[in-house]
């Protein structure tokens, strides 16, 4: 069996040290690190300290010192295979079957880490050179000062087909291809990916070139994304990457705080002020991945937000990601920008002090969903008040931990309540009102324990999500957002070819809108239209979905002109591909607990429907949002 270093450093990343050894030896927190008496040799007084964020343990007394894999091997007893597959099977990975080809696999992939290090050389040295005069120009109108600039390795592609394929003529075109820096179109040469733009680079969390996002300097160029990031590829995975986490983790640790804004440039923007903290995601809504390297990084980081309605739906995305993995300790704080500036324009404007102001304020989850779910339709009527609890509770069943979950739906229920009843008219708590919500449990065995399944969500938001859960529905409005914004049609093909599709309408409508990307024009150079797109596809006898089509739910992103589409777009895809497979798996899991009935089966089934009515719900609040503006 073949481990590459990537997968252990990956493995690694994803153990909490802290809980791991949590389980054997009783630790306390210590400021950002961890201490207990070290189980290696006797002592009384704490020597044995555990840094999470390092990812490693050391004893002052005994000189004991290791990380995840070590402390399985060490102290547990187990060999090395036995420790990673253990470490694995709680991370949720899964570990490489025997393959020879690994070692040849992972040289393939340094190689890729020269092929990128080189393009970062020729896009810094392109920006000292005459062609990068524009990129300088644009640079100083922001206000980066000098070293701002050589820190975060600001460069310039030129404005040309094949300039990089020429200054990395060493290195053979397929690995450019590979690292995403030339582009494959069928019946034509290949091209540079980047032309005309200032280059920024994205590094992982060593600090290595990774990818690449770069921004148009031409405006004249209206058809052009702004702002254009490398695809996924073998190095770079844009829904697991931070944007400037090597350097915002040690900026971190000095001021215990992490800051998360929505673009790269914001990140610059803050650095620039004094606050190197800061993060982005990559063009997408925060992930799953992104949230648990955020916790690694700082346990409440604060998310920060423009503060209009794209903002408000942005938060919502986030506290919704966030709620199904929330744990003690770990949270996240929302921070609203004042409407109409983003991070560089309020520092402009109004200093630091009023961006530190703007952070210092920042709300918890539990509140920013409140107001969000508050706002979200009138409250005139008892059924407006009950179909905001309905939603409240939707959002609380996500919830994983059992005591976090019990913590919200007392403060979200006081809060109701307060809103509900008057003071004259509130109620007296009644023990067995929940009780009436309350499911059928189980037993973990004859003479077992009752354990309380999961209570059921309300009537109500059941239909809504079961109406906007089903496949067809979901899919031709995703269909409808692509000819809204058939620019985007090339970022999702790949993803949505994979796709089954039983409605042969919607099958070949796809199908056509998937050839436009092979068989249409260049877009870099005449990117489709919506209004093009729609005579292409009368000419095959198609014609684009309606609202009857998905159950006439107003989804964001098929209005092509909304600021948020594109990225609404790409969460309906995610949520179009994703939900499929979490439903499989699920079904699969209560097949098995059904056969087996145990302990660990049921605890995969709950997981599973847990993230199954995540997914649920953010699916039903994407459509009511709009419906309601």
């Amino acid at each position: 069996m073949s481990l590459t270093p990537q997968w252990l450093d990956e493995l690694r990343t994803r153990t909490s040290l802290s809980a791991l050894i949590g389980r054997s030896v009783r630790v306390q927190k210590a400021g950002r690190e961890f201490k207990a008496c070290c189980p290696f040799h006797n002592e009384k007084t704490p020597s044995f300290t555990i840094n999470d964020e390092k990812g490693f343990y050391h004893c002052f007394g005994c000189g004991a010192h290791g990380d995840a894999i070590r402390w399985m091997t060490d102290h547990q007893g187990l060999p090395f295979l036995d420790a990673v597959k253990e470490l694995a099977a709680s991370a949720g990975m899964e570990v490489p079957a025997p393959d020879p080809r690994a070692a040849k696999r992972a040289e393939e992939q340094k190689s890729l880490h020269d092929v990128m290090a080189a393009a970062q050389a020729f896009f810094v040295k392109s920006l000292a050179e005459d062609q990068g005069a524009q990129a300088r120009a644009y640079l100083a109108s922001r206000g980066f000062p000098a070293h701002i600039v050589k820190e975060f390795g600001f460069g310039y592609a030129p404005d040309s087909r094949t300039a990089l394929k020429e200054a990395l003529s060493q290195f053979p075109e397929a690995m450019l291809i590979e690292a995403g820096l030339r582009i494959v179109v069928e019946g034509r040469d290949p091209y540079d990916r980047f032309r005309g733009r200032l280059m920024l680079p994205i590094c992982d969390p060593r600090g290595r070139v990774i990818a690449f996002g770069g921004r148009i300097l031409d405006k004249t160029k209206t058809d052009a994304p702004k702002y254009l990031n490398s695809p996924d590829t073998p190095l770079f995975d844009k829904g697991r990457t931070v944007y400037n986490l090597h350097r915002a983790s040690p900026a971190s640790r000095q001021s215990g705080r992490g800051v998360v804004v929505e673009g790269y440039m914001d990140v610059v923007a803050l650095a620039a002020a004094g606050i190197g903290e800061a993060v982005a995601p990559l063009g997408t809504a925060l992930t799953e991945d992104q949230i648990e390297r955020l916790w690694r990084m700082v346990e409440t980081p604060v998310l920060c937000f423009d503060g209009d309605a794209a903002g408000q739906r942005a938060a919502a995305r986030a506290i919704v990601r966030a709620l199904p993995l929330l744990r003690p300790g770990h949270s996240l704080r929302i921070a609203v920008l004042p409407a109409g500036l983003d991070p560089d324009d309020l520092i402009k404007q109004r200093g630091s002090a009023a961006m530190e102001e703007v952070l210092g304020a920042a709300r918890s989850m539990v509140e920013v969903l409140w107001n969000i779910e508050r706002a979200a339709g009138p409250l005139a009527t008892p059924e407006d008040k009950a179909g905001l609890k309905a939603r409240l509770m939707a959002h609380v069943e996500t919830i994983g931990d059992g005591d976090i979950k019990a913590l919200y739906r007392r403060d979200l229920l006081d809060r109701f309540g307060e809103l509900a009843y008057p003071q004259r008219e509130r109620p007296a708590f009644q023990p067995g009102f929940q009780s009436a919500f309350q499911s059928s449990g189980r037993r973990s065995g004859p003479g077992g324990k009752w354990q309380p399944g999961p209570p059921p969500l309300p009537a109500a938001v059941t239909a809504r999500m079961q109406a906007v859960g089903e496949r067809r529905p979901l899919l031709a409005a995703v269909l409808a957002g692509l000819i809204a914004q058939p620019q985007q049609i090339a970022r999702h093909a790949e993803t949505l070819a994979r796709i089954e599709v039983p409605d042969p309408a919607l099958g070949a409508l796809l199908d056509a809108l998937i050839d436009l990307v092979h068989n249409g024009p260049d877009n870099a150079n005449q990117p489709l239209e919506s209004g093009a797109v729609l005579p292409i596809l009368a000419e095959r006898g198609l014609r684009a979905p309606t609202a009857d089509d998905y159950a006439g739910m107003r989804f964001g992103f098929l209005d092509g002109k909304a600021p948020d589409a594109a990225e609404e777009l790409a969460e309906a895809v995610d949520l179009l591909v994703g939900l499929p497979a979490v439903e499989a798996a699920l079904a699969e899991a209560t097949r098995r607990h059904e056969a087996e009935f145990s302990d660990e089966t049921f605890a995969e089934q709950q997981r599973l429907l847990q993230r199954r009515l995540a997914l649920l719900a953010r699916l039903g609040q994407m459509g009511r949002t709009r419906a309601g503006m």
